[in-house]
């Protein structure tokens, strides 16, 4: 069967699991409300790299051969839903990543990343996530995603410990503290957004170069949402206990139909997890086994 006859299937099955469970939809997330860039964002490097559309709904990030563009979030959170669209570079982006994240500013760090490896024409884009805790990483999933995210903007969201991509769940980390795990909780953390040249590693290992003919290359971003527990508010606005829709019990882990999606993703499109990667763990994390990523 040719690659793009597989995909097909891929799709088809997770259409079918869309169809079937499309009624009991009890822990989907609330859908986002978008403003502009600038109500919750600012330049943090590269600001003449960043163009700004329509009053802010829609921004662009721009890389040449002399550097990229990043921003950040002006307030600091403790947890929530995050959220924003993406059109990722078109074409030829090898060398090239895309990055969507969460960090504190500690030397014990806490971060939350997505990261889009950029790549050679018709070649499917490669999604990295990483947590980490204390300042301790090495935690990376990577995926090919079930369409080509250049074509049109699709949604990319952080809820608690939930990576989705257009709603669907991707990974899960939960809190395993209990077990020794440390969890991303209670350092505040700015949400960063940036594209950059990072042709070293991001393609093939290093071995695709960045192919500056190509530049500049351009990131797309619209529906800017964020609706979390800010840091810099009172104290009692961020000890919710249940009042906001994301602090409900049945957000607080994948319901039935989130774990069905979770198993097609890891079963067709799963490449790489720190899980099951033997050689560099000799025994399973115990996140792992709690996360159920070893099924």
């Amino acid at each position: 069967m040719s690659s793009e006859a597989m995909k097909t299937v891929q799709f088809l099955g997770l259409f079918l699991i869309l169809l079937l469970h499309s009624a009991a939809m009890a822990a989907t997330p609330r859908k986002p409300v978008s403003v502009p860039f600038h109500n919750n964002y600012l330049a943090s490097w590269g600001a003449d790299h960043i163009k700004q559309f329509h009053g802010g709904l829609k921004t662009e990030l721009l890389l040449n051969k002399q550097y990229g563009a990043g921003f950040e979030s002006k307030g600091t959170y403790l947890f929530g839903h995050f959220s924003m669209q993406i059109k990722l570079v078109p074409g030829d982006s090898a060398g090239t990543v895309t990055a969507f994240y969460l960090s504190s500013q500690t030397a014990e760090h806490d971060e939350i990343d997505f990261e889009f490896l950029g790549n050679k024409s018709g070649e499917p884009y490669i999604v990295q996530t990483n947590v980490f805790t204390g300042g301790k990483g090495e935690r990376e999933h990577r995926i090919y995603l079930w369409f080509d995210p250049t074509k049109d903007y699709h949604s990319y969201a952080v809820l608690w410990n939930i990576f989705l991509v257009d709603e669907v769940p991707i990974r899960v980390f939960k809190n395993s503290k209990d077990l020794g795990v440390r969890f991303p909780f209670n350092q505040p953390m700015k949400i960063y957004s940036s594209l950059w040249n990072a042709d070293d590693w991001a393609t093939r290992g290093g071995l695709e170069k960045t192919d500056w003919s190509k530049a500049p290359f351009v990131a797309s971003y619209r529906e800017f949402h964020v609706d979390a527990c800010e840091a810099s508010a009172p104290q009692s606005v961020c000890a919710t206990q249940g009042r906001r829709w994301w602090d409900q019990e049945e957000f607080r882990d994948l319901d039935g139909r989130q774990w069905r999606y979770l198993k097609w993703v890891r079963k067709h499109h799963t490449i790489y997890n720190y899980c099951t990667d033997t050689p560099r763990n000799k025994q399973m994390p115990p996140e792992c086994v709690r996360d159920r990523d070893n099924m």
